[in-house]
C-alpha cells in the first residue's frame, strides 16, 4: 500500500495528485494486481478531502481500466501493466525538483546546501 500525499502549493488538483499516485505506485511495484484500495470515503478521511475528489480519481482510473470496483467488496488494482516512459518519470522528477528547490531556495538555501544535503539522505 502506499501513504497518499497531496500538496496544495503544486497547483494540481487533488484528484489529479491521487490518480499520479496510483500510477506510480503500481508502475514501481509498491501495489500489486489484486491489491485493495482503501474505499473512498476512508481515503476521503484520511486525506481530508471532499469525498467526490476521491471518487473522481477513482472513477477516471476504473475508465483507464487501471481499477476495478466490484460492488459490496471494494476497488482493486487490475491486471493492467503500467509503463511510465523515462519522459514521464524524468517529467515527475523534474516537476518534484523545481518545486523542492522554488521552497528551498525561498528560505535562503543554496544551490550547494541543497546538493549537500541530498548527498547526505
Amino acid at each position: 500500500m502506499i501513504d497518499f500525499q497531496l500538496d496544495p502549493r503544486t497547483g494540481t488538483p487533488f484528484y489529479r495528485q491521487i490518480i499520479d499516485q496510483i500510477k506510480f505506485g503500481i508502475a514501481a511495484g509498491k501495489l500489486k494486481t489484486g491489491e485493495q484500495l482503501p474505499t473512498v470515503r476512508s481515503l476521503a478521511v484520511e486525506l481530508k478531502v471532499n469525498l467526490n475528489t476521491v471518487a473522481k480519481a477513482y472513477k477516471e482510473l476504473e475508465i483507464q481500466r487501471v481499477l476495478e470496483t466490484q460492488q459490496g467488496t471494494g476497488t482493486f488494482i487490475s491486471e493492467i501493466k503500467i509503463q511510465l516512459s523515462d519522459k514521464e518519470k524524468h517529467g515527475k522528477l523534474k516537476e518534484i525538483c523545481d518545486e523542492f528547490t522554488a521552497i528551498a531556495f525561498s528560505y535562503g538555501f543554496s544551490r550547494e546546501e541543497l546538493i549537500n544535503q541530498l548527498k547526505k539522505s
